[in-house]
């Protein structure tokens, strides 16, 4: 476990010392600050974070996670220094899950600035703050999942625009299961409506907590997570 923090500290304080962190977050907290205006602007509107966050899985995230996650494992292969963290006193699975810790204290830290909208609402309104903690929790169990998908397809080049573009592909995939869903019917809909990346968020944002819901995220991170480890394994043998 202490491996598993010393990678994640290392990598988050490398991530802080670059712009790049400041410029990922001001783009994500703006474009989130966009559409949580333009939801409050609407007649009678709903003391609710469902009109910035909906949006923001769709349109934010399969673009933003693959840009936190492109250089954690694609940077490590290109300059040889993965090859050299193998051979230090530390495993595989460390290595992945250091990482992803990594890239969710960002996420974390950078959804934190969007409780300035939270209070907005509490100031001029009177929201319910269960619904409100709900649709955050699914927020956060998404956006680990959309990360898992980035680490991934950052192992799988050692170059990092590559390495994005299959990212938001993967993601792109996963998000518009849903619209594929929508349009067939019988068992094709079903299924791909309980694989698609955003069909789980509609409850969270309803402010319904689902254990099938919080199970798809989980399950849907540690496939990924595990697959991104056999990935750094196979490393070894080549």
């Amino acid at each position: 476990m202490r491996n598993i923090w010393a990678i994640a500290w290392k990598e988050t304080k490398t991530y802080f010392a670059s712009p790049m962190a400041y410029i990922v977050g001001a783009v994500f907290v703006g474009i989130t600050g966009f559409f949580f205006v333009d939801a409050i602007s609407v007649p009678f509107p709903v003391a609710s974070v469902r009109g910035f966050l909906d949006r923001a899985v769709l349109l934010v995230m399969p673009v933003w996670a693959p840009i936190i996650t492109m250089r954690l494992l694609a940077e490590e292969q290109k300059l040889g220094t993965l090859e050299l963290l193998m051979t230090a006193p530390v495993r595989d699975y460390e290595i992945v899950l250091g990482k992803f810790l990594a890239t969710l204290f960002i996420f974390l830290g950078t959804l934190l600035l969007t409780l300035w909208f939270v209070l907005l609402l509490f100031f001029f309104g009177d929201p319910d703050p269960l619904p409100l903690l709900v649709a955050y929790l699914g927020f956060i169990l998404y956006g680990a999942a959309a990360l898992a998908v980035g680490l991934l397809a950052s192992s799988l080049s050692p170059n990092q625009i590559v390495a994005a573009a299959v990212g938001f592909g993967v993601l792109l995939l996963l998000t518009f299961m849903q619209q594929a869903a929508d349009q067939v019917k019988g068992a094709a809909s079903t299924i791909l409506g309980e694989v698609a990346l955003t069909g789980h968020m509609d409850d969270f944002l309803r402010g319904i907590l689902s254990t099938k819901d919080v199970g798809y995220y989980v399950s849907l991170v540690a496939l990924f997570l595990f697959l991104t480890v056999r990935l750094v394994e196979s490393r070894r043998w080549r």
